[in-house]
């Protein structure tokens, strides 16, 4: 796990978007052409899926081959297909319906109108099974050594759908399903941080003053149980994308990129 996480700040919700997906296409073209496929870990919440729609609105898309991306999704509102509120609903509108990705190569997480029906718990070990299948030899571990995965950051200092002090943070397999969650709606499936913290590059991603708080702890030594954004890390980078709400807070002495 990375020491050392960079802070990266941006004037606001628009160029921090704008500057992300910059980077993840970047960080995409880069990774194919030195291994030939790639794959990334999506997020939802407004400014994860803001920086999909700049990535379908600036022409520096066409430098990726759709066709060698595996998409994944660091968790998911256990609603039926299509339901506004699915993350994977918003990241279709958003950009995946609008590239020639491989159908094959697109993993989103069990509906709740799926094939274990109401049963979030199956749900997430049909998750686990897909990321075992896809694991190779060299990620010596049970899930894809995934290139790039993005989280949102909360309020409260949850990532994906692990929430401070719930049970799913003492939980080692890969994914889980979310009970009782404090924020609607309350049933979820999530990607456990023992699967966040095998990605080579965590990216955290969040805007506005009501994150700084949550930011600032994430910077911190806190515990992940109280503080789950405290224990998102990359095997190889971790970056905090801000924007200068987000980064209101920033433990003194920290080294960052940009001013707030």
């Amino acid at each position: 796990m990375t020491a050392t996480p960079t802070v990266l700040i941006h004037r606001d919700q628009t160029l921090l978007a704008r500057s992300a997906a910059a980077r993840l296409v970047t960080r995409i073209v880069d990774v194919q052409a030195a291994r030939g496929a790639a794959s990334i870990v999506l997020t939802g919440g407004g400014v994860g899926t803001a920086v999909l729609a700049e990535l379908a609105a600036t022409g520096a898309r066409d430098a990726i081959d759709w066709g060698r991306l595996d998409v994944w999704w660091g968790d998911e509102r256990f609603l039926p297909t299509g339901d506004p509120e699915r993350n994977e609903t918003g990241a279709r509108e958003a950009l995946l319906d609008h590239v020639p990705l491989d159908p094959a190569r697109l993993h989103p997480m069990p509906a709740a109108d799926g094939p274990d029906g109401d049963d979030p718990e199956a749900a997430a070990e049909r998750y686990a099974t897909l990321l075992r299948a896809a694991s190779q030899p060299e990620d010596h571990a049970p899930v894809p050594s995934f290139d790039v995965l993005m989280l949102g950051v909360g309020p409260d200092a949850h990532v994906a759908s692990l929430f401070p002090e719930m049970p799913a943070l003492y939980d080692e397999r890969p994914v889980v399903a979310v009970r009782g969650a404090p924020k609607p709606p309350p049933t979820r499936i999530s990607m456990t941080l023992p699967t966040i913290r095998a990605a080579r590059e965590v990216w955290l991603i969040a805007a506005g003053e009501s994150k700084a708080e949550a930011v600032r702890f994430g910077l911190s030594e806190a515990g992940p149980v109280q503080v789950p954004v405290a224990g998102a890390r990359g095997r190889q980078r971790t970056l905090f994308l801000l924007d200068r709400g987000a980064a209101a807070k920033l433990p003194p002495g920290l080294e960052r990129i940009g001013s707030p």
